[in-house]
C-alpha cells in the first residue's frame, strides 16, 4: 500500500511539472507533495529498538561480514556487540543524555579503537571500515527478511496450486536445478506450502519486528525442506531464483 501511493504522489509531481501553472502555486503543490512524500518514506521505515536492531544485524550484517571478512562467527557477534554498543551511544548523544561522548564522530572514533582489539588483520580492518563507512547505520533488510506472499494463494487450494504449478513448470525445474521427478514435485510442495503460511507473515503488521522474525523462520524452516529433499546449497539458491523467476 506505502509503495502505491508512493508511486501516486511520484506521478503528481511529475504532472505537476508538465503543465503550466503559475510559478507561485506550482512551489505551493510541489512542496505539499514533496512533504506527503518524506511522510509516506517514515512510515515505511519503522524504527526499530537497538536490540531490534542488533537481532536485525544477526540476520542481514552477520552473514555478510562473514563472507567479506572471512571470520568466525564469534568474531561477527562481537562486531555486533560493538555495533550494538555505538548505536546506543549515539542515540544518548542525540538525546544530550550521553556524559562520555559529545558527538557522533567521536563514538566513532572510539569504535574503530574497538575494532582493532579484535585482532584482525589489515586488510580485513580496512574492509571492515569501509563496510562501516558505506552503512553507518547497518542494513535495514535482506533477503531472509523480506516476504514475499502472493495473493492468490489465499483463495487457491493447495492441491490446485500444486497441480497448477506441476503442469506449468515441473519438467523446467528438473532440468533448472538437475533433480529427478520425486524431488521436484516435494519441491513444489514446499514452495506452495511456504506460499500459504507466508499470506499468515503477511498480515502482521510491518511496524512489528515480529513480521521480520517470523519471515526468517519461514525461510528458515523451507531451507531445512529443501535439504531433507536431498537439495545442495547451490540447488536451494536455484530453486529459490527459479520460483522468483516464474511464480507471478
Amino acid at each position: 500500500m506505502v509503495i502505491v501511493i508512493l508511486l501516486q504522489i511520484m506521478s503528481m509531481i511529475a504532472s505537476v511539472s508538465s503543465f503550466r501553472v503559475p510559478g507561485k502555486l506550482a512551489c505551493v503543490v510541489l512542496v505539499f507533495l514533496a512533504s506527503a512524500y518524506v511522510a509516506v518514506s517514515q512510515e515505511a521505515a519503522p524504527k526499530w529498538t537497538p536490540e531490534e536492531i542488533k537481532e536485525l544485524f544477526g540476520y542481514c550484517e552477520k552473514p555478510e561480514l562473514i563472507k567479506q571478512l572471512k571470520i568466525s562467527p564469534e568474531t561477527a557477534d562481537k562486531i555486533g556487540e560493538l555495533h550494538y554498543w555505538a548505536l546506543v551511544q549515539k542515540q544518548a548523544v542525540e538525546a544530550n543524555t550521553n556524559v562520555a561522548y559529545a558527538t557522533p564522530n567521536e563514538v566513532e572514533t572510539d569504535l574503530v579503537k574497538k575494532y582493532k582489539t579484535l585482532k584482525l588483520s589489515g586488510d580485513q580492518l580496512k574492509t571492515l571500515l569501509d563496510y562501516r563507512k558505506a552503512q553507518p547505520d547497518g542494513i535495514s533488510s535482506c533477503a531472509v527478511t523480506t516476504l514475499t506472499a502472493l495473493k492468490q494463494f489465499d483463495t487457491l487450494p493447495l492441491p490446485r496450486a500444486l497441480q497448477l504449478y506441476k503442469t506449468k513448470y515441473r519438467k523446467m525445474l528438473i532440468e533448472k536445478l538437475g533433480i529427478n521427478g520425486k524431488q521436484a514435485d516435494q519441491v513444489f510442495e514446499t514452495e506452495v506450502w511456504k506460499q500459504k503460511e507466508a499470506l499468515a507473515v503477511d498480515a502482521i503488521p510491518a511496524s512489528d519486528f515480529n513480521r521480520i522474525r517470523k519471515t526468517v523462520a519461514l525461510y528458515k524452516q523451507r531451507d531445512h525442506r529443501y535439504k531433507v529433499i536431498g537439495l545442495t546449497d547451490e540447488q536451494m539458491d536455484a530453486a529459490v531464483q527459479f520460483f522468483t523467476e516464474h511464480l507471478p
